[in-house]
């Protein structure tokens, strides 16, 4: 009990410093940066990386500073995650293509800072840290571990319209993308580059097509990303139970689990 309550602590303690620090003082950080190395795309990264030093601090007075790449799911295989997420993306490439105009406004800098950038870091931090300490290192299930989380991941996507109907869609939307990381996550033995580029292939997709300004999106849009959706859960489902191998996220480990640790391997 003592090391849930130290490793919950520690946790959320760490990243509501890392997110004050994003809300409040990431533009003078990138400005101060870029001055440096006059470059936005590397100052935007380089940034992420300052103000995630406590996450990353945590995470070392939890498991020592050499655990630190496997105990947030950095170790897991790289090409593994690609593929799978390159496969269960490609109705939103093929769909997004045949039904909209391709963006040509687009640069490559909007797409490393909102697709590469923005779904390595939200996943390290979001589903790496904040989920992932909790829900992997201690007995809290699923739901309590993911309930936060998904909420100021939610919160922090609300920028994108002021109309309140969308705000609300943007709102569920990305609530329930959050849910959906974090499932894979555990799903793949906590190899953090599963939804990492799952992450950043759904948005740069949806980036790279004139989809929606935003991440409720419309019919068209959401049929596919649907689609993507349902191919994540069967390809993840499927082989376990060929395998006959059990599902970790159950009616067992919703609220409480009866262990904790698990592999990466």
């Amino acid at each position: 009990m003592k090391r849930t309550i130290r490793i919950i602590l520690i946790t959320v303690l760490t990243f509501s410093i890392t997110y004050y620090l994003q809300r409040l003082h990431f533009g003078s950080i990138r400005s101060w940066i870029n001055s440096v190395v006059e470059s936005i795309g590397i100052s935007h990264f380089l940034t992420y990386l300052i103000i995630g030093i406590p996450l990353f601090v945590g995470v070392g007075l939890i498991h020592g500073l050499r655990k630190i790449p496997e105990s947030v799911g950095l170790a897991g295989s790289i090409s593994r995650g690609f593929l799978f997420a390159l496969v269960c993306t490609l109705p939103m490439l093929i769909g997004y293509a045949l039904i909209f105009d391709f963006n040509s406004d687009i640069t490559f800098l909007q797409i490393f800072t909102g697709a590469i950038v923005a779904g390595f870091i939200e996943e390290l931090f979001y589903r790496g840290v904040l989920f992932g300490q909790i829900y992997r290192y201690t007995k809290i299930g699923f739901i309590p571990s993911i309930v936060l989380g998904a909420l100021v991941f939610a919160m922090g996507h609300l920028y994108q319209s002021q109309d309140p109907a969308t705000l609300m869609g943007v709102f569920i939307t990305t609530f329930m993308g959050a849910i959906l990381f974090a499932w894979v996550y555990v799903e793949w033995k906590f190899n953090l580059w599963v939804p990492i580029f799952l992450h950043i292939l759904m948005n740069l997709f949806w980036m790279l097509f004139s989809v929606s300004d935003n991440a409720f999106g419309g019919g068209y849009a959401n049929i596919f990303r649907m689609i993507t959706i349902a191919m994540v859960i069967v390809f993840t489902v499927v082989p376990k139970v060929r395998r006959g191998q059990k599902v970790e996220i159950n009616r067992k480990t919703l609220l409480m689990k009866d262990h904790q640790g698990s592999s990466t391997k």
